[in-house]
């Protein structure tokens, strides 16, 4: 078993590298849709909406960031073209909407899909003792579990 300057075995890095870089590619797919509505939202429920989707953008930016910069700290590359992102994609595009039910419903939508992505790399990480990765995707876990409860109680849903 070769180890990386990290103290982790190179292989299974790779590996973990090459899942996050499908979440990387899955958030940057949530970020636009989130810009979308964002511009795009209208209706009574505006002004709430729209002050809500701009602090989901920036949080969703800023963990954009976090995993390319994991990637790079395992030794991979992160994705950058949107070519890359909609290959990867699992994420559902959300385009032109401006209704506040289809809006809120895309975003738990989104994070549904993101989460199934970031258990299945939590499993792995913790199985490869990759604390690193394993302690980022279990705080991005319970943020968004609680942005989702969030969302379901505004649409008037449970979890």
């Amino acid at each position: 078993m070769t180890l990386n300057t990290i103290g982790l075995n190179k292989n299974e890095t790779k590996a973990l590298a090459n899942d996050l870089n499908t979440l990387l590619a899955n958030f940057q797919l949530y970020y636009q849709n989130l810009r979308g509505i964002h511009w795009n939202i209208k209706g009574k429920a505006f002004f709430d909406l729209h002050a809500k989707f701009e602090e989901l953008y920036t949080d969703a930016n800023i963990k954009v960031d976090e995993v390319a910069e994991r990637i790079l700290t395992l030794g991979g590359t992160p994705l950058h073209t949107f070519e890359d992102y909609t290959k990867a994609g699992r994420v559902p595009v959300g385009k032109n909407i401006s209704q506040d039910e289809k809006a809120v419903r895309l975003i738990v939508d989104s994070l549904s899909e993101l989460l199934k992505i970031e258990r299945a790399i939590l499993n792995k990480s913790g199985e490869v003792d990759d604390e690193g990765t394993n302690a980022m995707m279990s705080d991005f876990i319970t943020e968004q579990e609680k942005t989702v409860w969030m969302m379901k109680a505004w649409l008037g849903e449970t979890v």
